[in-house]
């Protein structure tokens, strides 16, 4: 994401990071999203920052606050309900300060939030959303985004599992979990029912996790000694491979609409939708106030722009049904 925006945006990009030494090797700062006094002692330094994208999630909407009140752009890949929920409620404050803060920025949510907007349009407005995705379980994750996934292993399952055709990968058994999306897009296009439902690439990799859910161990926050165990081991973990599907279904009466795409690498395809979203926050054409990546008719040709990047993205037409 970075190296993208730095060639369109030249002298003008600062990585920040919690490794402050890595962060200066690659010419950024140390910058930690968890110490609101120090993110706001950043700002200062940096002085005229225009737009902040948030590669991990805070733990609440403070960081988000401090810079929607200075009038600086966001960004944000997270894909927590709560801390979503927390940011849109700074709209009036982003709409004052004449700022903008996109939301659901990424794979899912994110490239799930577009295909839903497609699909709902396809069918004239739906009356249910099926999402779908699939993840490479050989990809290397971050420690926020494996703990991220163990914490939802956590959380009871909102829907049935299901079986579904994704393309290039065959029928799986896909189980529901809690991608933000869902939520959002009831909101958002006024769907009255939606669901996310997610399997990795690897079978045996799907069966496990979601065996571990059934038992009810991870429960309610309990055994947190075994959320440290397993979001370690997922973490060492190298089975499958790096690529990803997304397909989602739209329902109204007997009308079904589908759409889908492939790719590869889930980070590379997240760091270059936070890119794309970050670079029409720089050149003026979003709107003040906070929106989620689906609300805005300039990003909704993101899956094509990614096509261009060596097949970080391929729509698909035609999906099985």
């Amino acid at each position: 994401m970075s190296r993208t925006l730095a060639q369109w945006f030249p002298g003008r990009v600062v990585p920040g990071g919690r490794d402050g030494a890595r962060a200066r090797r690659l010419g950024g700062v140390r910058l930690d999203v968890g110490d609101p006094d120090h993110f706001r002692s950043v700002l200062d330094e940096l002085k005229d920052v225009a737009a902040v994208v948030l590669c991990v999630e805070p733990g609440d909407a403070a960081v988000a606050r401090l810079c929607l009140e200075r009038g600086v752009h966001v960004v944000d890949i997270g894909a927590t309900p709560r801390l979503l929920g927390a940011v849109e409620d700074l709209q009036p404050l982003a709409a004052a300060a004449g700022a903008a803060a996109v939301l659901s920025v990424g794979v899912a949510p994110g490239l799930t939030n577009l295909l839903a907007h497609r699909a709902h349009e396809a069918v004239g407005g739906a009356e249910r959303l099926d999402l779908t995705v699939l993840l490479g379980s050989g990809e290397h994750h971050g420690a926020d985004a494996v703990r991220w996934v163990v914490a939802g292993l956590g959380e009871p399952a909102p829907a049935p599992a299901c079986r579904a055709v994704l393309p290039g990968y065959g029928k799986r058994t896909v189980h529901p979990f809690p991608f933000s999306d869902q939520y959002t897009l009831r909101r958002t296009l006024g769907v009255p029912q939606a669901a996310t439902r997610l399997c990795l690439d690897s079978r045996t990799m799907t069966g496990a996790l979601f065996a571990l859910r059934r038992t009810g161990l991870l429960r309610g926050g309990r055994r947190p000694g075994l959320r440290r165990l397993l979001t370690g081991a997922f973490g060492r973990v190298r089975v499958g491979g790096d690529g990803f599907a997304v397909r989602v279904d739209a329902y109204r009466g007997d009308r079904h609409a589908v759409r889908a795409l492939v790719g590869r690498g889930q980070s590379r395809a997240t760091g270059l939708m936070a890119a794309y979203t970050a670079r029409e926050l720089l050149t003026g054409r979003v709107p003040a106030g906070v929106h989620h990546i689906e609300q805005l008719p300039a990003l909704a040709g993101l899956p094509e722009r990614l096509a261009a990047h060596g097949g970080a993205v391929q729509p698909v037409t035609g999906a099985a049904r």
